[in-house]
């Protein structure tokens, strides 16, 4: 149990009317130190006591200070204008400092013999995988992180956009205005160029549309030709987006696409009619859901082919079906938050209990200079281009700084790339990004590299000090940074769990900025290497157990360590 817990445990036996878990809600992370390291705003409580917040907040401090269990953990509890702060005791600090350094420091067993779904990237075949794709891929890689951390079993899905109207548009520009050698060398950017000028064209000649239509029309029949490209256009696309994955360290354990789900759709649309859920509405076929003051959801188009949202239901029994899941995550834009309540209320119509089990989880959208994103349009920043650069840019640091550096390409390589995913991931996901060069390629401040050189900073003074023994540190009393230190470190089991609950990983990379910082004031300001006998080992102690709360931090993030940059 961490010090919060431990505060909320120990109110709760005061305020009979709240739950633990309500208690531990309302527990706070002051930002200024002198005010506590944990406070509790009585006024949130205010309301259902019928009672001033000054007036509980004394009643709980004379309360707390009889629980002997409290004062092992706090050696100071008081209240100020209404807040009731907790000051965490260096005895308790110092017990705690030797796991910190523990590669499990910080999980839990909350997921043990429970299995979650997580649907995230999941990229349009035949479109480039570009900077609008990176948020669901880094986002969802970080929740299976954490969750894996935190003892679920997880099955990562990468539910490609492999079917739909947008290959019989592809399959005629490919016939008027392709060829297979450039595709071949040029890849998706060929794709992308041909599909762009479809749109273009289909300006001009709406009949354009009509071919598209058709074209996918044959796909879904099974014409020979039609499915020959379209399994081209796969193939080209994996392996593609597999060079990606890998500098992103993205994996999944199924990459089970739309086209899979296809000859599973009868099986969805036989059992709403026996549940007299569909209806026939200007030729399509849908489920009305206006009680619940939703659109309808379409199932069947007027010509009889299925639609996205048929696929998901599909796919969702068959999850459900194959793995057993606890819960189901589809990490995908906040513009199809719509789409996603439609389909889970279809499963709960359809009587099946585990719909409260799906769980849609939305991010922002991302502009460029202000302007959407469009593939139609050629708006887009490829992340094969954006890694690259951002590489070269680090690489140009590195040559400067330490020309001397061994696997300098490798290191770059992490950084830069780590840049990216970390000026992603320190958004609070909901939000929306606009995306500016300078920015993200901005080493300075608040940043990933600044994460990283902390890391590498720390891996370095434990290379170059000898190891001290476990007890060397006994008596030592910290100095306030060196509390500080341990104060923020001490953080990280409660802030896992709240990226945990909240599917937020910029829980945690806030956390890993405020541990860095942390680390650099105490590194500046108590001398490490030159010190000796139990301050050394006690500084060494907090260097280890910082390091690994960094790169622990830095795993859940996707976000490869460097020992030395």
């Amino acid at each position: 149990m961490n010090e919060k817990n431990m505060a909320a445990a120990c109110l709760s036996e005061l305020l009979n009317d709240f739950s633990t878990a309500d208690i531990f809600d309302m527990l706070e992370y002051p930002a200024d130190r002198k005010l506590g390291d944990i406070a509790l705003p009585c006024f949130k409580l205010s309301k259902a006591m019928r009672m001033p917040p000054q007036k509980i907040a004394e009643s709980l401090c004379a309360g707390l200070k009889a629980n002997e269990e409290c004062a092992n953990v706090f050696e100071k509890i008081e209240n100020v204008n209404g807040y009731l702060n907790f000051y965490i005791s260096n005895d308790y600090l110092l017990k705690n400092l030797n796991g910190m350094s523990n590669p499990d420091y910080g999980s839990s067993d909350v997921g043990k013999g429970k299995t979650i779904v997580i649907d995230y990237s999941s990229p349009n075949i035949a479109k480039p995988f570009h900077i609008g794709h990176l948020r669901s891929t880094v986002i969802g890689q970080s929740i299976k992180n954490i969750h894996r951390f935190c003892g679920y079993e997880c099955i990562g899905v990468n539910h490609l956009g492999d079917w739909g109207t947008q290959f019989g548009k592809l399959i005629v520009a490919y016939k008027k205005w392709g060829d297979k050698e450039t595709i071949e060398q040029r890849g998706i950017k060929a794709l992308t160029e041909i599909y762009v000028r479809f749109h273009e064209e289909a300006e001009k000649d709406p009949s354009l549309e009509d071919e598209a239509r058709e074209a996918f029309s044959k796909m879904e029949q099974g014409d020979s030709e039609c499915i020959e490209l379209w399994k081209w256009f796969v193939e080209i696309s994996i392996a593609e987006f597999k060079k990606v994955y890998e500098l992103i360290g993205a994996d999944f354990e199924s990459w089970n696409g739309e086209s899979f789900y296809f000859d599973k759709t009868d099986e969805v649309v036989n059992a709403l009619k026996e549940k007299n859920l569909l209806k026939l509405d200007n030729g399509a076929y849908i489920v009305s859901l206006d009680e619940y003051d939703m659109p309808p959801c379409l199932v069947l188009k007027s010509d009889g082919s299925t639609i996205y949202a048929t696929r998901d239901i599909a796919a969702a029994f068959y999850r459900k079906k194959t793995y057993n899941f606890d819960k189901c995550i589809y990490v995908t834009s906040a513009g199809q938050s719509l789409h996603f309540a439609q389909f889970f209320k279809v499963i709960e119509l359809m009587g099946e209990e585990w719909a409260k089990d799906l769980v849609h989880v939305p991010f922002g959208t991302v502009s460029i200079d202000g302007a959407k994103l469009a593939t139609r349009t050629g708006n887009v920043i490829l992340l094969e281009d954006l890694f690259r650069e951002a590489t070269e840019k680090t690489l140009e640091i590195i040559n400067e700084k330490n020309p001397t550096l061994e696997n300098k390409e490798e290191v770059a390589s992490a950084v830069g790339v780590g840049a990216v995913i970390f000026h992603d991931l320190s958004n609070n996901r909901i939000k929306d990004i606009n995306f500016i060069w300078d920015e993200v390629l901005n080493f300075d401040g608040n940043t990933g590299p600044y994460v990283q050189y902390t890391y590498a900073r720390a891996s370095s003074v434990l290379r170059r000090a000898a190891c001290p023994d476990a007890d060397a540190a006994a008596g030592y009393v910290p100095a306030p940074d060196e509390t500080a230190l341990v104060k923020t470190l001490l953080r990280f089991p409660a802030r896992v769990d709240a990226a945990l609950c909240e599917y937020e990983p910029s829980i945690i990379s806030r956390y890993v900025l405020d541990v860095c910082a942390a680390y650099n004031v105490f590194y500046h300001n108590c001398p490490i290497l030159r010190s000796s006998g139990a301050e050394q080992a006690f500084r060494l102690r907090l260097t280890a157990a910082a390091r690994q709360i960094i790169g622990k931090s830095l795993d859940l993030l996707t976000i490869r360590r460097t020992e030395e940059i």
